[in-house]
């Protein structure tokens, strides 16, 4: 099965919504508005349009990643990082690598466009494989009460989060 990764276009929005809505439809931890969420961000002021990536498969898109801006901020200073949510892949292709690629790749991405880290809230057992360390060990906190096990970082750099601290601030769209 031969996976290939692309910038998402306008063109891809109805079915990438379709795929998200579906990938997260059985998650037991999930409000199943990811879709929702994937819409309002490419409408926000913290939308990359190279980090919104499609996996294709024989031309049908069966896995999206987007990662967005976001901060942490302690009290004397604002750094950047990137927000991994959501990675969605259609159920059919679960566990056949179309995550992994995806995530691999934006990291990639994310790291020739200059970015240091990517934070995200996700599950213990799968990310830090990719090289994801729990926020707790930087000292940077999550801004809502999760299990601390959940909350993850990586550097995409040697010493990416050298001095870096303090609570994540997520877009409003997170929220909304």
């Amino acid at each position: 099965m031969e996976i290939k990764l692309r910038k998402e276009n306008e063109n891809d929005y109805k079915s990438v919504f379709q795929l998200v809505e579906k990938a997260f439809e059985k998650e037991e931890y999930s409000d199943h508005k990811e879709q929702f969420l994937v819409e309002k961000l490419r409408k926000s002021e913290v939308f990359i349009p190279e980090l919104s990536i499609v996996a294709k498969v024989e031309n049908k898109i069966v896995g999206h990643i987007l990662l967005t801006k976001l901060e942490i901020k302690n009290d004397s200073k604002t750094f950047e990082s990137l927000a991994l949510a959501p990675v969605s892949v259609l159920p059919e292709f679960q566990g056949k690598g179309v995550g992994s690629k995806l995530i691999l790749y934006s990291h990639k991405v994310a790291k020739e466009l200059g970015y240091k880290s990517i934070i995200l809230l996700g599950h213990e057992n799968y990310y830090p494989r990719f090289g994801y360390e729990l926020t707790n060990k930087y000292g940077i906190e999550m801004p809502f009460d999760v299990p601390a096990e959940n909350c993850m970082v990586i550097t995409l750099t040697e010493n990416g989060l050298s001095g870096v601290n303090g609570k994540v601030v997520y877009p409003a769209e997170f929220f909304e």
